[in-house]
């Protein structure tokens, strides 16, 4: 195989649509796919995103168009970081390299991007409620289109998953389910699930399965009722009737090698032929990252991948030492946790992307890992807080939306002290809106009993960590944002903040200027700015987004003219809590002007973060602007109540 920047690809040239790919005799399908695992390196090589998953389903996704009519035949793909070979066999290979780059593809599937991606993705465990979701409604309709769900092993220890399996299995409805066995989500599957799949994969048997599937195929098309009902029950007695899929009503068959094409075929197209109705589940069994030399061990290294040399295997990494705000945190906690045995931390399969799989190898038994599982994950702190230990959720502020009803429920109405890390806080770049952290504000303020912190920089990250270690009062929350610290001198042992408390930043005259969280560092910068136009600033680092700092409000009031506050968060997060305070203390009845920079009312698609932040105003010019225009309202108005 070769990596080559002269790639070769000349089938997969011919491929202009899923119609050319179906002309294709079954002899070249093996060519194709070795030069669509190739394809999909070299595009992710320049753009950076998502590798090992697709490369794992290169096989899969090449048999499923082939067999199927995609794009009326409904293909759903969970989560969506294994679609660029689907992207590439649906039309969409010139616009490869543009994947995550802003104005370019998606790194998900996307309803509006075409209509080969039937179901939007970006999050996991969606595609089974989805693609079942499709096939009542195509029955309703009376049509015969065929409905196939693709999920992942990892995304089968979420519960959404399992509510979908129940109800579809308790149902007459045809459709399919792909489960894709890789044994691997992002980190290593964790429950009764993963080991309970491994099990299978390895029983002796397996071979029995496997054969007994080769024949139910080649008996399929002429003796379907006797055929498939023996079949059922000789597979049953084959896995001692222990079958999870099967006692959810799912006609399983498998497992079988996902990558071998002379067993996909024949079983698909016989799934696509049957008469008889009902949901199957087809059990496949991948390997990530397959055909990548640079994957082997490192395979979780190569989930999601910045740029990299295509020859060497180097990823294209930012130059700069600076620590990660991830890095910094998971730093912090390891130290304090070596110190307090009460102190535990838990993710939902991010060890490595919240930085814990430090604080694992330190303090392997104060570290859980739950699977993709939040809504459990944030329960399971729940039950921990109640017996007087002091957990830490590290979960992505995007992820997090998926307990919001546990974090209502049985963290905030009980006042437990549980601690929430929000990793990836704010806009998140080539991700794009799908993995955007800009709602934890706005969902979090409304409830009682919680206490949010937001770091300005890498330094108060360290010491709202030592806060929240030490705040047994309630739940409480610190976020921060993807990437780098701003550089600052990092304290040599943290401090216990004052909860509530603001910090002045610098001290000016007519306008202040209210950031919160690490937008502190481009409001320094539209500060400086002003100071050279002779408009001078107070500026305030909020650090708490709640409780907020009434005393500093009222002082800011009774001292300046105008406030502008400033925020990259949606809309009715810490802005709201700031100007509904100072509308409720009367403030606006003496002239005071108040304006929020915050984000728009709309959906962000992906693009380098600093492209996001200019587009909504959230750069330096952009606060600048705001400022100069708040500075200007407020003199038309003392010139107007003057006349």
């Amino acid at each position: 195989m070769s990596f080559l920047s002269d790639l070769q690809t000349p089938l997969l040239d011919k491929i202009k649509s899923v119609e050319d790919l179906r002309q294709l005799p079954e002899s070249m399908l093996r060519q194709l796919a070795d030069e669509l695992r190739d394809e999909t390196i070299s595009a992710v090589s320049q753009t950076g995103g998502h590798l090992g998953a697709g490369l794992g389903v290169v096989e899969l996704t090449v048999a499923l168009h082939y067999v199927f009519n995609t794009p009326d035949d409904r293909l759903l793909w969970d989560v969506g970081h294994q679609a660029y070979p689907h992207k590439i066999l649906t039309g969409r290979r010139d616009k490869i390299t543009s994947l995550r780059q802003q104005g370019g593809l998606s790194g998900f599937t996307k309803r509006s991007e075409s209509e080969f991606d039937p179901f939007g993705a970006g999050h996991s465990s969606t595609s089974i409620s989805a693609g079942f979701g499709m096939a009542v409604a195509r029955d309703l309709k009376q049509l015969r289109n065929h409905v196939i769900a693709v999920i992942g092993d990892g995304a089968m220890s979420a519960g959404m998953a399992y509510e979908a399996l129940n109800n579809a299995g308790a149902s007459e409805t045809d459709m399919i389910v792909i489960l894709n066995d890789n044994d691997m989500s992002i980190a290593q599957p964790v429950g009764a699930l993963s080991a309970y799949l491994s099990e299978l994969i390895t029983s002796r048997p397996y071979h029995s399965i496997r054969d007994l599937v080769k024949e139910v195929a080649s008996r399929f098309p002429t003796e379907i009722g006797e055929a498939a009902k023996k079949a059922k029950n000789l597979a049953r007695e084959i896995t001692g009737n222990q079958s999870l899929f099967s006692k959810l009503g799912f006609f399983h068959i498998g497992p079988i090698d996902g990558h071998d094409l002379g067993h996909l075929l024949p079983i698909l197209k016989n799934l696509r032929d049957r008469d008889i109705t009902g949901p199957v589940l087809v059990h496949v069994v991948t390997e990530k990252g397959k055909g990548h030399p640079f994957s082997g061990p490192n395979i979780e290294k190569y989930h999601a991948v910045p740029k990299f040399d295509i020859i060497t295997g180097e990823q294209k990494k930012l130059t700069g030492n600076l620590p990660s705000y991830t890095s910094v945190f998971a730093d912090t906690l390891t130290n304090l946790a070596l110190k307090d045995k009460k102190i535990t931390a838990i993710t939902a399969a991010m060890p490595s992307g919240t930085g814990l799989d430090k604080m694992a190898n330190s303090c392997p038994d104060q570290v859980f890992d739950v699977g993709i599982a939040e809504q459990h994950a944030v329960t399971f702190a729940a039950g921990m807080a109640t017996e007087g230990m002091k957990p830490f959720c590290a979960i992505y502020s995007t992820f997090l939306q998926r307990g919001y009803d546990q974090l209502i429920h049985d963290v905030c109405l009980q006042n437990l002290p549980v601690r929430f890390a929000i990793d990836r806080a704010g806009l998140v770049g080539a991700d794009g809106a799908t993995h955007a952290g800009i709602y934890d504000l706005a969902y979090l303020s409304c409830l009682p009993n919680m206490t949010i912190m937001c770091p300005s920089d890498e330094a108060e990250l360290v010491h709202m960590t030592a806060t929240a270690a030490m705040f047994d009062d309630g739940p409480i929350a610190l976020r921060y944002p993807r990437g780098t610290g701003t550089g600052v001198v990092m304290p040599e042992s943290p401090q216990i903040l004052p909860i509530g408390k603001a910090k002045i930043v610098q001290t000016g005259e007519e306008l202040a200027i209210v950031s919160i969280g690490t937008m502190l560092s481009t409001c320094k910068e539209a500060a400086e700015l002003l100071a050279h136009k002779g408009v001078y600033c107070t500026l305030v680092d909020a650090r708490f987004a709640k409780p907020i700092d009434t005393d500093m409000l009222d002082s800011l009031c009774k001292t300046h003219a105008a406030l502008l506050i400033v925020e990259e968060g949606s809309a009715g997060g810490f802005a709201a809590q700031v100007t509904h305070y100072i509308i409720n203390a009367g403030y606006l009845d003496y002239n005071l002007k108040i304006r929020t920079a915050i984000l728009p009312d709309k959906i962000i698609d992906h693009a380098e973060r600093e492209s996001q932040l200019k587009g909504v105003g959230l750069d330096v010019f952009g606060i600048m602007q705001q400022a100069e225009n708040l500075i200007s309202a407020q003199s038309d108005f003392s010139s107007s109540a003057n006349s």
